[in-house]
């Protein structure tokens, strides 16, 4: 699925939301690696499950096309700092339903960006055959679950003890899900 894209100025900082493009393919890949070694809030270690520039091409253009993927990044200071996926089942069982997540650079949270790409991808989804939404969110990450709270998710259940983070504690992974509009 393809957006228009769209001008932010907020919080002292004036960013765009747009769909990448194949020429966004290589910063994508190195981003991804960045963002995942700057926080354990995601799933990923820094180069794990790495994709490659080939790889963000391909998903690039399946999103394009797809009338149930939607694929948005943030582009601030002439670089792309964050990036949201929301991907829809290929499965007919579960045609309605989509999973969710974004990674923004540690250096531009606090911004709104995040909130935009929510915003962004609850509008999109509007227009679809998608009727929710589900994620997962490291339970020690309070203010990401108040924020998705706001926009209507809500906890559907906790995994226990399911992942072991570099501390060497375990953590429980909340999952969440918005049934849309």
């Amino acid at each position: 699925m393809v957006i228009t894209d769209k001008i932010i100025k907020g919080k002292n900082l004036r960013y765009i939301l747009r769909c990448p493009i194949k020429e966004d393919a290589e910063e994508l890949s190195k981003l991804r690696v960045k963002i995942d070694g700057e926080t354990e809030n995601l799933d990923r270690e820094s180069g794990e499950g790495l994709l490659t520039k080939e790889d963000f091409e391909r998903i690039i253009y399946e999103d394009s096309i797809s009338k149930t993927n939607i694929f948005l990044i943030a582009e601030a200071e002439e670089k792309i700092v964050g990036f949201t996926r929301c991907e829809g089942s290929k499965l007919s069982k579960f045609r309605h339903k989509a999973e969710f997540g974004i990674c923004i650079l540690k250096e531009y949270w606090g911004y709104g960006i995040g909130k935009a790409l929510i915003e962004s991808v609850l509008i999109c989804v509007k227009n679809t055959e998608i009727k929710k939404i589900s994620l997962t969110v490291v339970e020690t990450n309070k203010k990401a679950i108040e924020i998705y709270k706001r926009y209507g998710f809500v906890q559907e259940g906790l995994l226990i003890n399911d992942r072991i983070h570099k501390d060497g504690n375990w953590y429980n992974t909340v999952i969440m899900g918005k049934f849309s509009e």
